[in-house]
């Protein structure tokens, strides 16, 4: 169940609210109590300190590690650029492991995984349909069933709990709620896909996936072994993008093998807006969206693209200078990555804020495409309106 606070803070009207550092009325989330501008133009220590006690207010209310775990004389976990050094009865930033008896105790393996699935239709509703095989059939015969979206087939959409970040406007915070995860098995994934020839791709999201590397790859690298050059399966992940360089391009392998993409959630551009909507840092992200870009992206008329990158429009905090910084980085290694904005839909700790205004989306837009060659707008749904409508004069 959601705090009451939060519950509370849906049904009011969004208001001007004080800014606890540079004391103006501004558009501002109410967890976080620092404005855009100042977030980005007072990176001091105390504005770090202010950041990092908001994100521990809302990981006490949801029972996980309020501060990342840094034990002098612990053990360290290393799925994630958290790098947790647990103490002795400690648990992980993540929730899913802890130090017992000076060894880790994990709550997930590589044989069992804390995992919801369901068959999600083609086209689905994937940050990537807009250019993967199952959405526009590139790639085909090899790749996809057909020329064209694949309609009448299934995605296996597998959400996983547990994250390395803690976004406080996540929309699938539920991840959190890990007491309450069902609990499976390689083999029942590998048996419900294979009865099951209507099943083209699995996608893997949550929470995010880095946490329960151990489990992912084992189940992904099993079904691609079994189906390869026989059926249509390709692998998908949707994540935060933070995760061991080394277990990245073990996943990254058998995306490229199996005609599927990796979506990177690019959530902010400068440090401290980064740090204030995740609790993390964003370098790690950076330097792994290189990697797949460097190993893995292939010539793009014979390969669908492995790579595509998403940023969600949160209203005030992630602007047109946002996108235009993160686009310009992607642009640095190819213009062609394909990009999508997403439009906000208020939620979890940030239900204060509105969707995101027609004018921002507009702004944010006309800055990604100085950069990059292929750039979508996501979620439209929300502003009544069709992509046409929303280009208009931009």
């Amino acid at each position: 169940m959601l705090p009451l606070e939060l519950i509370q803070s849906r049904s009011k009207k969004e208001e001007l609210k004080r800014c606890m550092v540079c004391g103006k009325e501004k558009h501002l989330a109410q967890i976080l109590s620092i404005c855009p501008d100042c977030l980005k133009t007072e990176s001091s220590d105390e504005i770090q300190k202010l950041l990092t006690q908001k994100h521990a207010i809302v990981r006490n209310s949801l029972n996980l590690q309020p501060r990342v775990p840094r034990t002098e004389d612990g053990i360290q976990c290393q799925f994630c650029s958290v790098n947790c050094r647990l103490s002795e009865g400690q648990w992980g930033w993540c929730g899913l492991r802890k130090n017992e008896n000076g060894r880790f105790k994990h709550l997930i393996t590589r044989t069992e995984g804390l995992v919801y699935y369901y068959l999600d239709p083609h086209v689905t509703n994937c940050c990537n349909a807009w250019f993967c095989p199952a959405g526009t059939g590139c790639g085909y015969p090899k790749y996809a069933m057909r020329p064209h979206s694949e309609r009448g087939y299934y995605n296996l959409a597998l959400f996983c709990y547990g994250c390395s970040f803690n976004c406080l406007f996540c929309q699938n915070w539920e991840h959190k709620l890990i007491e309450k995860a069902p609990r499976i098995t390689v083999d029942e994934l590998i048996n419900y896909t294979l009865r099951n020839s209507k099943i083209t791709c699995w996608c893997w999201f949550g929470g995010s996936v880095e946490p329960q590397f151990p489990f992912v790859l084992a189940a992904s690298s099993k079904i691609v072994n079994l189906t390869h050059g026989k059926r249509i399966m390709r692998i998908c992940f949707e994540w935060n993008g933070d995760g061991n360089p080394k277990l990245v391009e073990k996943a990254a392998t058998l995306v490229k093998m199996s005609g599927g993409n990796i979506k990177f959630d690019f959530k902010g551009w400068n440090p401290s807006i980064h740090l204030a909507l995740t609790g993390r840092s964003n370098d790690t992200v950076k330097e792994n969206i290189k990697l797949i870009y460097r190993k893995y992206w292939s010539d793009e008329k014979k390969y669908p693209p492995i790579l595509g990158v998403t940023t969600l429009l949160v209203p005030y905090y992630v602007d047109a200078d946002e996108v235009e910084q993160i686009t310009s980085f992607l642009a640095d290694l190819n213009p062609n990555i394909p990009y999508s904005l997403l439009i906000f839909h208020p939620d979890f700790y940030m239900s204060d804020l509105p969707i995101t205004p027609l004018k921002q989306v507009k702004e944010c837009y006309n800055s990604a495409k100085k950069h990059l060659n292929k750039v979508n707008i996501g979620n439209l749904h929300l502003l009544g309106l069709d992509s046409a409508s929303v280009l208009e004069d931009s």
